[in-house]
């Protein structure tokens, strides 16, 4: 009995694990769940050669929350465009990439703040005394790199802004 319940779970497990997605160890794997065309593909590959751990995936609204669309000024895209999540360099980045093979933009979610560069640290001390970081996501998209940065105070006020590594604040954003 004991060994016809450790097969049923055993069983159970790997349908639960399966997926539409293949995760690949490299960004050259094909993907034979989930075809990406080539544009995109050699697109990716050529951005990110030492990209390991790639998992392909039509966009999903739901699972692109990781950013604020609205506060990059993205364009918006649907489920005909290409998500991959991916490491490099010991982080774990998301990027998304239209139909046509064009990037739009990857990010990664940091977790140590004292990464931040000196000046987008010297921008949030100087304008948002009494605030503390809550979240940091670096983005990076036409050849910019940027922070989104969510801080909050007394857990009421809350404040969302994007700002470039040389500290200036690109877009700022008050949060419900």
């Amino acid at each position: 009995m004991k060994m016809v319940f450790v097969s049923l779970m055993a069983a159970t497990l790997l349908v639960a694990c399966g997926s539409a997605n293949r995760t690949t160890n490299n960004s050259t794997s094909s993907n034979e769940a989930f075809a990406v065309p080539n544009s995109v593909r050699e697109n990716f590959n050529a951005r990110y050669p030492n990209a390991r751990n790639v998992n392909w995936s039509a966009y999903d609204a739901q699972a692109a929350t990781t950013i604020d669309w609205e506060l990059n000024g993205w364009n918006a895209l649907n489920q005909n465009d290409y998500m991959v999540t991916f490491d490099q360099e010991g982080r774990r980045y998301t990027g998304w990439y239209d139909r046509n093979g064009n990037w739009v933009g990857s990010t990664y979610t940091m977790t140590d703040y004292k990464g931040l560069p000196a000046a987008v640290m010297t921008t949030i001390d100087r304008n948002y005394q009494g605030y503390e970081i809550v979240k940091v996501q670096q983005e990076f998209w036409r050849d910019m790199t940027a922070y989104e940065v969510k801080l909050k105070r007394n857990n009421d006020d809350k404040v969302k802004l994007l700002v470039d590594a040389n500290g200036n604040i690109i877009k700022h954003k008050n949060k419900d």
